[in-house]
């Protein structure tokens, strides 16, 4: 564990290491994502054995949500880093002949990125992989939560990086605070919203700017067009991996009336062929992540019993919930209020795909919305709505592809990452117009000869 009287020392040291300008180097930056991928293959083993601890993961859902995903985006990175560092020749407008332009990606400087404990791994790894290539230097915060995954990001960091270039802090969240004192030329969040507001607030302080991966509750409209057999596995795909605790998952279900039936016929089939019978036993079904949150959700099915369809078995000793349908809840409840970020999945009925737009439209907006049906009438739903990201006839997916920038709008969040959006988010994209010495044209001098000038402009 890193000590709080340790902390403002290393972060002077990764300061002062910057300075250095070490980290501008490409090929410095390259080895470093090359030796974090070796150290990542290497561990393999015990990142799966981690993620099984914190979150009752399988090897497969590991690889597949966490270092799969991270690996990718490593691979993107060095894949493109020399085009996407590479100086870029702008052309300037005619009354600025003989200048040029130029658009310079530079490092930021020492930038913070705070890592929740859902996706312990990809989540804090994938954004340093963009830090790193983007040439900074990074003070990583995982969460204190998925424990066994923090031990793990120890040895990873330790291995893969001098302290004074990526320094990780292992603290509790009083060193989390103590983080937010100092003053960073960036600082990335992916967690809840209420801390996401703590984090902007201390940021504005030092007119640090930011990146806020937040969450929300993401809809999920399965129109009269839908395949009922491909949505049921999609919605029960994405609405329970790492059982539910997924900020882009499914939050809320509107079913036009006419395919009611068919759909909830399918779930509970599509869990069974995913799971087996017996979930309580089945290696692939994750676990609630603390008690804290075990309680939490319960809680929000103790007020909506009479309105179960499906599911509804909590089990305190195993942390375990049966994936959970409810039926038409109330908006105003909690269940609707909040994130629910757990196996519970609200559904309701529409006759009209205006009934849907207009409830999705009411609330803040959301980090995801997912469309089944005809892909026109899913285009039409997105642009009559807003939401950070979307699939069509898909869910979760669209976070897997580097070449699309992921992040949020409103309250589910700021700014954008991923292949170059990450890359971006952490450079500081510095514009340069270089004018030669030999030529210099009388125009740009008093007295103006103002209509040249106009002609020019």
């Amino acid at each position: 564990m890193t000590a709080l009287s340790d902390t403002a020392a290393r972060l002077d040291a990764l300061e002062a290491f910057f300075a250095t300008g070490r980290t501008r180097d490409l090929e410095f930056r390259r080895a470093a994502l090359l030796r974090l991928q070796r150290v990542i293959r290497r561990h393999e083993a015990d990142i799966a054995e981690a993620l099984r601890t914190d979150l009752h993961k399988s090897a497969d859902e590991g690889w597949l949500c966490e270092t799969g995903m991270v690996l990718a985006e490593i691979r993107d990175q060095l894949r493109h880093l020399d085009r996407r560092a590479r100086p870029q020749r702008t052309g300037a407008p005619l009354f600025l002949f003989p200048s040029s332009g130029r658009i310079l990606h530079e490092p930021k400087g020492v930038v913070l990125i705070l890592a929740p404990w859902n996706y312990p791994l990809q989540l804090t790894l994938s954004p340093l992989a963009g830090a790193v290539a983007a040439g900074n230097c990074v003070a990583l915060k995982p969460s204190a939560t998925s424990a066994a995954t923090r031990h793990v990001l120890e040895t990873i960091i330790a291995e893969s990086f001098a302290p004074e270039h990526v320094a990780l802090f292992a603290g509790d969240h009083a060193q989390t605070a103590e983080l937010l004192d100092r003053h960073f030329d960036h600082l990335f969040f992916t967690g809840g919203a209420s801390f996401g507001r703590t984090v902007m607030t201390r940021a504005a302080e030092r007119l640090t700017p930011v990146t806020l991966e937040l969450g929300g509750k993401s809809p999920c409209i399965v129109d009269r067009t839908a395949d009922p057999d491909l949505a049921a596995r999609r919605i029960v795909w994405g609405k329970l991996l790492n059982a539910g605790q997924t900020c882009i998952a499914p939050d809320y279900l509107f079913v036009h009336r006419d395919l009611r039936n068919a759909l909830l016929e399918r779930i509970p089939a599509a869990i069974e062929r995913f799971y087996g019978s017996d979930l309580r036993h089945s290696p692939a079904y994750p676990r609630i992540v603390s008690d804290k949150a075990f309680t939490r959700l319960c809680g929000y099915l103790d007020a909506v019993r009479d309105r179960i369809l499906l599911g509804g078995t909590c089990d305190a000793a195993d942390r375990f919930i049966a994936p959970t349908l409810v039926d038409a809840p109330d908006p105003q409840s909690p269940l609707m209020q909040e994130e629910i970020f757990g196996p519970i999945l609200p559904v309701y009925t529409f006759n009209n795909i205006e009934e849907p737009v207009a409830f999705i439209n009411r609330r803040p907006k959301p980090l995801a919305l997912y469309y089944f049906g005809d892909r026109r009438s899913g285009r039409a739903v997105l642009r009559t709505t807003t939401s950070g990201g979307a699939c069509i006839n898909d869910t979760i997916l669209h976070v897997t592809d580097p070449a699309l920038p992921f992040g949020g709008i409103g309250t589910s969040g700021t700014g954008r990452y991923h292949g170059r959006a990450s890359f971006e988010t952490f450079s500081n994209i510095r514009s340069v117009l270089v004018s030669p010495r030999r030529f210099d044209i009388s125009l740009r001098y008093p007295p103006y000869r103002m209509s040249l000038l106009k002609k020019l402009l």
